[in-house]
């Protein structure tokens, strides 16, 4: 039976572990754990955005709008695509999945932070870290992985009209929504299995609102080699493939809309396009500028602001981007919640 001293530096008799207070007595998120010569940490420290208390109280009714925003938002375009049958289109389809992966990506950070604000602690267990952290990747993954397909998807309808329910079919709507689940999991596995290999030593200060891997790893005391390597091999190619799979499927939009005669035909081609190059220019235009911009750029504040907009601000934004453009989803959401102004339209 393990027992667990908690006097600052007291060993335990004829026990191998001790817990070692770095500050405060009995204080969460501040213990280490020493097994032989080598000292673990139980805990970790997420600082934040802010260590002031009167921003920490803005930031917490901040995020908690924008949380219920999105949440609300997200929720109200799943069921009003899932009971509307004029919106079983792969567009649609494609669109639910989006809004539900934007829900569970919001809520693998932001809860989490807003619990923290309230109680006033910044503690997060090295398993709940873990676990944070495996969600993150699978969930922002998938995101990247999926609007690529949305991006198939509308070079279909723009450019091959007459064959798009041809080749549409339900059995390659499915795939491409498996596609970036099964991936994108088996990406962030593969990182959780080699984060846990690896031992956090004295430092568990992360300078972030959530466990980020690339924060951990710099925490780790271990060698890190294979773990930056993996970041950059399979990271990489999931934002990088996706941009340019989504490039090449606008150019020939671009050029087709181009050739349309009228203005009108031209805004009315290119409406049907126009929310997902909103959703896809938030989402990625914040990414790169965090990842792929040189390091001599960055500064921690900058990087936090990037990451805050792709994390917590594009996923609320989505559903009025979507909705706000399209009659027809502003029409099943006029039918779910029982508005004859949307149900008709007239916004």
């Amino acid at each position: 039976m393990t027992l667990l001293c908690q006097k600052k530096g007291t060993v335990c008799p004829d026990v191998s572990k001790q817990i070692i207070i770095s500050s405060e007595d009995s204080s969460p998120g501040r213990g280490f754990i020493e097994m032989g010569n080598q000292t673990r940490v139980l805990d970790f420290l997420l600082l934040g955005l802010s260590d002031q208390p009167e921003q920490q109280q803005f930031l917490f009714r901040l995020f908690l709008g924008m949380y219920f925003i999105g949440t609300l938002g997200n929720l109200l375009t799943i069921l009003a695509i899932c009971f509307d049958s004029h919106l079983c289109t792969p567009m649609y389809f494609f669109l639910a999945n989006l809004s539900f992966l934007d829900l569970c990506f919001t809520s693998t950070t932001v809860p989490k932070m807003l619990v923290n604000y309230l109680l006033g602690s910044n503690a997060i267990s090295y398993a709940e870290c873990l676990a944070q952290m495996y969600f993150y990747i699978a969930f922002g993954a998938s995101d990247s992985i999926l609007l690529s397909g949305m991006a198939y998807d509308r070079y279909l309808a723009v450019c091959h009209p007459l064959h798009y329910g041809t080749i549409m079919t339900s059995h390659l709507c499915v795939l491409l929504v498996a596609v970036p689940w099964v991936s994108a999991h088996l990406i962030s596995m593969v990182h959780a299995i080699l984060l846990a290999q690896l031992s956090f030593c004295t430092n568990n200060k992360i300078p972030h609102f959530f466990c980020d891997i690339n924060a951990l790893i710099k925490l780790s005391c271990s060698d890190t080699y294979v773990n930056e390597m993996l970041v950059l091999l399979l990271g990489g190619p999931v934002v990088l493939i996706s941009f340019i799979c989504i490039v090449v499927s606008y150019t020939p939009v671009v050029f087709a809309v181009w050739k349309v005669p009228s203005a009108h035909g031209k805004w009315k081609a290119f409406s049907t396009c126009g929310s997902h190059l909103s959703v896809v220019s938030l989402f990625y235009g914040t990414i790169i500028g965090v990842y792929f911009n040189p390091s001599s750029t960055h500064t921690a504040q900058k990087d936090m602001i990037a990451t805050v907009m792709y994390t917590v601000v594009t996923p609320a934004l989505n559903p009025f981007i979507y909705g706000l453009r399209n009659n027809d989803l502003k029409r099943a959401l006029g039918k779910l919640l029982g508005l004859q102004c949307f149900s008709k339209g007239s916004l």
